[in-house]
């Protein structure tokens, strides 16, 4: 049973933003979701915070405009996911286009692990480079900055990740998270650092006319907005107002076709029409694709689509990503059954006393692919609504885990409680506040399972343990196309923004299960007939009436556009409402 909480109403400011938005309805999710302010709802790209304030950047523009400059070799350095990928295209794309002779790495997660390493810097020093640049990476690449330094290779990282107690000694370190840096977002994914970073650097190439000088065009950052929306979205990055305005412009820019190849080919193979493009498409249909190769193979796959500049090419490249993908549901399928028979069996050990109850929550599985294990841990933390950490085995001595948390506890502050208090249990670790990954000892793996579900235990309550659908209200007498386009095209919807749920008390005229997997319904309502879906619910509802929490969506067949509900939750407890 999920408890049902309506998000507080405020009717006059609704009034207010109804006389901006032609709309109560839209007036009224606004306000639910704090925007006091006509223009915080005003997502052009005007509004995008200028970038004064942001530590580091002028050092590291300077640095990567002289390279350029001297004609000397630039080695990005990116990570294997999607938000790294369009990171590493995007500095590729924009540095070529300055005429800078640029290339990439991306270490093969399974080969050389994550980040900076030594071992990637003897890697780039082969191409002989007179500057690396890391893009959402870094920050705690102590080790490889000091590798690089010693070889005589300057550095400069850009990075989103929180910082450790030591930070790198690059000449330069351009990441909003890092202490000193007035930024106001700190919720920039990797590519907004990265574009950020471009930004300066255009600006420093211009004063040393250098577009004058080669009678180049300067790089019109706007164009690569589509790959600054792809990474925001597909890195879950809180959508403050800045990166609404990041994902808006780039997804209104692909709705009007200017999209590249790559990201085009994607939308194709993922059955969106870019005309109709919403941030949901991105982050279950494309972002997924791109994140596969790097999950199971290697990322190049992926920033090599991005990166092409046809659109056979980039066809070629997505459909290849598209078969990963594939490959990496199977994968998935077989790994979450067997977590979920894990967590069964955990479950069934514990006596009925609450003091035995897991607040945090540990698996590991001998035969789990490194590369799934994040997967597996949002997928069992959704399922019980607990901090998850899934591990894979490297070696006979070593595992890999990778965590997601819940609203409630900081999982990279928990990691790091646990590291401080137990020096040597955790090999390395890093992350956000909601995802984080860490290596330690196969042979200390029950301890440390012990010390994480202690330390949930102190940063949690039992109310956090419950599972809450969060609605929008009721949506009276709105059940049509117009309604549901409405809102899909109101804002760009992510984290932290998130896009609405409404919930309500529906007759269920008929029901059946669809592929062993989802229940389709045929609701009534208000004399109207309504068709709806609950995905990965495979039992029929037995009531005839029925409360429901869901989202409004439009269903294209063949051509033809229906509403259809998209079903978040059946088994609500709405007396708490």
């Amino acid at each position: 049973m999920k408890r049902l909480v309506r998000r507080a109403s405020n009717a006059r400011l609704a009034l207010d933003l109804e006389q901006k938005v032609q709309s109560a309805l839209l007036a009224r999710l606004f306000a639910q979701r704090g925007i006091v302010d006509q223009s915080e709802i005003d997502f052009s790209l005007g509004n995008l915070l200028p970038p004064d304030s942001m530590k580091g950047l002028t050092e590291a523009a300077n640095v990567v405009a002289s390279t350029i400059v001297n004609r000397q070799k630039i080695i990005i350095v990116g990570d294997f996911d999607a938000d790294g990928a369009t990171s590493t295209a995007l500095m590729v794309h924009c540095l070529r286009a300055c005429e800078a002779d640029v290339d990439y790495l991306v270490p093969n997660r399974f080969e050389f692990g994550y980040g900076l390493t030594p071992e990637i810097v003897a890697v780039a020093a082969k191409m002989q480079p007179a500057l690396i640049v890391t893009v959402d990476n870094g920050i705690s690449s102590v080790d490889g900055v000091g590798a690089a330094n010693a070889l005589g290779i300057e550095t400069v990282i850009t990075d989103h990740h929180l910082p450790g107690d030591v930070v790198p000694a690059a000449t330069a370190i351009v990441n909003p998270n890092q202490t000193g840096c007035a930024f106001p977002s700190k919720a920039l994914a990797g590519v907004g650092v990265s574009f950020y970073l471009l930004s300066a650097v255009r600006k420093v190439l211009r004063q040393k006319l250098w577009f004058e000088q080669k009678q180049l065009s300067e790089p019109l950052l706007a164009d690569y907005l589509d790959l600054v929306a792809l990474g925001t979205i597909a890195d879950v990055v809180p959508f403050d107002k800045n990166n609404r305005v990041l994902v808006n412009e780039g997804i209104r820019r692909m709705r009007a076709g200017k999209i590249r190849p790559g990201i085009r080919a994607l939308l194709a193979v993922s059955g969106t029409n870019f005309k109709k493009l919403v941030s949901r498409d991105i982050a279950f249909g494309v972002a997924p694709r791109l994140n596969a190769a790097g999950r199971l193979e290697d990322m190049s796959i992926g920033i090599e689509c991005l990166l092409s500049e046809t659109d056979a090419g980039a066809v070629v490249l997505a459909e290849q990503l598209d078969g990963i993908n594939k490959a990496r549901r199977s994968i998935e399928d077989e790994m979450k059954d067997q977590a979920i028979e894990i967590v069964k069996a955990a479950v069934a050990s514990n006596s009925e006393s609450t003091k035995t109850e897991k607040y945090g929550v540990c698996l590991y599985n001998a035969s789990w692919h490194q590369g799934v294990v994040g997967i597996i841990a949002s997928r069992i933390k959704d399922r019980v609504h607990r901090p998850t950490i899934a591990f894979a085995k490297v070696s006979d001595t070593e595992i890999k885990g990778s965590a997601r948390s819940i609203h409630g506890l900081h999982i990279r502050d928990a990691l790091d409680a646990i590291a401080t208090a137990n020096p040597g249990l955790i090999d390395k670790f890093g992350g956000h506040a909601m995802a984080a990954g860490l290596s330690l000892p196969l042979a200390r793996f029950a301890e440390f399972a012990a010390l994480f579900d202690a330390e949930a235990r102190k940063g949690l309550s039992k109310g956090d343990l419950e599972q809450q659908v969060v609605s929008d209200g009721e949506l009276e007498g709105e059940f049509n196309l117009a309604t549901a386009r409405k809102i899909a095209e109101a804002a760009p919807w992510g984290q932290g923004f998130p896009e609405p749920v409404f919930d309500g008390e529906f007759e269920i005229i008929d029901q059946r299960i669809l592929g062993g997997r989802h229940l389709k319904l045929r609701l009534l309502k208000d004399d109207e007939l309504i068709d709806a879906i609950a995905f990965n619910h495979n039992r029929l509802i037995e009531e005839r009436m029925k409360r429901m929490a869901y989202r409004i969506d439009i269903n294209e067949y063949r051509g033809l556009e229906k509403v259809q509900l998209i079903i978040e939750a059946v088994d609500l407890d709405f007396e708490t409402i």
